[in-house]
């Protein structure tokens, strides 16, 4: 089963739901916030895509944080604040069993899931 983790009212989730939506691709959805993230998964992603990809660093989450957490991160702080606030875990994350992929991109999807 395909699994999107997110959050709802994210614009790239929003675009990356219709995307599958409009494509008939069958899915179940996460919403990080609500149902939240076992650290043994996050830890399973960022040993598959790097901590560092996964920290959303341009999101106003990470910018509302406080400097001194901001500063030096290493793989342990980061997983820990993005196991507190999982809106620091850049989105979507679309875990296909086999692979996970990191954001949305229209060009990438269609290479996953070829028309037909």
């Amino acid at each position: 089963m395909i699994t999107l983790y997110g959050i709802p009212h994210c614009d790239t989730v929003k675009k990356a739901r219709a995307w599958l939506a409009a494509r008939g691709v069958a899915h179940a959805f996460h919403d990080l916030r609500r149902d939240g993230l076992d650290e043994a998964r996050l830890r399973g992603w960022a040993r598959e895509l790097g901590w560092e990809a996964l920290l959303n660093r341009a999101g106003t989450t990470f910018r509302k944080l406080p400097e001194a957490e901001r500063a030096g991160l290493d793989e342990a702080r980061a997983l820990a604040l993005m196991l507190a606030q999982p809106a620091l875990i850049k989105r979507p994350v679309l875990d296909l069993g086999a692979r996970r992929v990191l954001g949305f991109r229209p060009d990438l999807y269609a290479a996953l899931f070829p028309a037909g």
